[in-house]
C-alpha cells in the first residue's frame, strides 16, 4: 500500500512539474500556421478574379445590349428607299441589236439583244448615265403579241457608282426585276425594281425599292412625272448641259 501511494504521488508530481501551458501567442501563431493560406502549387485555372478575391479597382465594366436594340446598320438594312428613272432610247447609240442565233425567221429561244440606253431622273430634268446589258429570249409568245426574255444590265449614275438587276423583262406588260447588287454609294444594296413598258423598245419608267445602303443624294430622288408614253426630257438635261446632269454622268 505505500509503495501504491508513493507511486501516485511521483505520477502527480511529475505531471505537475512537465505539463506548461503554453503562452497565448504561441498557441495564435501555431494556429495561425494552420489556418493560413499561401498560394503553394496554385492551380493556374483558379485566379483571385474567380474566387472573388478581386480588388475594387480591377473590376472591369461592360455593357449588355438587348437584340431588340436597333443599330444604325440595321435600320439601313431594313429601311426602303424609292428611286424612279426613266430609261429612253434616243436613236442614237445603235440599240438595241438583235442577234438571231436561232437562225429562224421568228423571235425564238436563244437569241440575244445587247443594248445600251440613256437614263434620265425621273422628275427628266438630270441626265444621270446609261443602261448597259443584255436579253436572251426564252419564249416568243404570240397570242400576247411580244416576247419573254430574262435580261440581265445595269444602271450606271456616273461618281455615284451603278446597280445590276437580273429577271424577266416582258415587252408586252410590267414586271419585277430583282436587285443583285452594286457599286459606289450602292455597295451592298438588294431590292427589286418594277419596269413598266411605255413604248417598246424606246421608253421605259423603273421604280427601285431599294434597301441596305445610306440614304441617297437629293439629286437623285426629284419628283418624278407621271409615266406615259408622251414624257420627253427637259432640253437642258437632253443636251446635257451644266447644272442638268449629275456630275461625270455616265454617257
Amino acid at each position: 500500500m505505500a509503495s501504491s501511494i508513493s507511486s501516485s504521488v511521483g505520477l502527480r508530481a511529475i505531471s505537475s512539474s512537465s505539463v506548461k501551458l503554453l503562452p497565448a501567442t504561441s498557441s495564435s501563431s501555431s494556429t495561425q500556421k494552420f489556418l493560413s493560406f499561401k498560394h503553394y502549387n496554385r492551380n493556374p485555372l483558379i485566379s483571385n478574379q474567380n474566387l472573388g478575391l478581386t480588388k475594387a479597382a480591377d473590376f472591369r465594366s461592360f455593357t449588355c445590349r438587348s437584340q431588340s436594340t436597333t443599330t444604325p446598320s440595321d435600320a439601313r438594312s431594313t429601311k426602303i428607299q424609292e428611286l424612279h428613272v426613266y430609261e429612253i432610247n434616243e436613236r442614237d447609240r445603235g440599240s438595241p441589236a438583235y442577234l438571231r442565233l436561232s437562225q429562224k425567221t421568228v423571235n425564238s429561244l436563244g437569241d440575244l439583244v445587247p443594248f445600251t440606253n440613256k437614263v434620265y431622273s425621273g422628275d427628266l430634268q438630270k441626265r444621270l448615265g446609261i443602261t448597259s446589258g443584255i436579253c436572251i429570249l426564252i419564249k416568243n409568245e404570240p397570242e400576247k403579241k411580244g416576247d419573254r426574255y430574262e435580261a440581265i444590265y445595269s444602271f450606271y449614275f456616273g461618281d455615284y457608282g451603278h446597280i445590276a438587276v437580273q429577271g424577266p423583262y416582258l415587252t408586252y406588260e410590267d414586271t419585277y426585276l430583282a436587285v443583285t447588287g452594286g457599286s459606289g454609294i450602292f455597295e451592298g444594296v438588294s431590292g427589286q425594281v418594277k419596269l413598266q413598258q411605255l413604248i417598246f423598245p424606246f421608253k421605259l419608267f423603273y421604280t427601285f425599292y431599294l434597301k441596305g445602303i445610306p440614304d441617297l443624294p437629293a439629286e437623285l430622288l426629284g419628283k418624278p412625272v407621271p409615266p406615259s408614253p408622251t414624257v420627253e426630257p427637259s432640253p437642258a438635261a437632253k443636251a446635257c448641259e451644266d447644272g442638268a446632269t449629275i456630275t461625270n454622268f455616265t454617257n
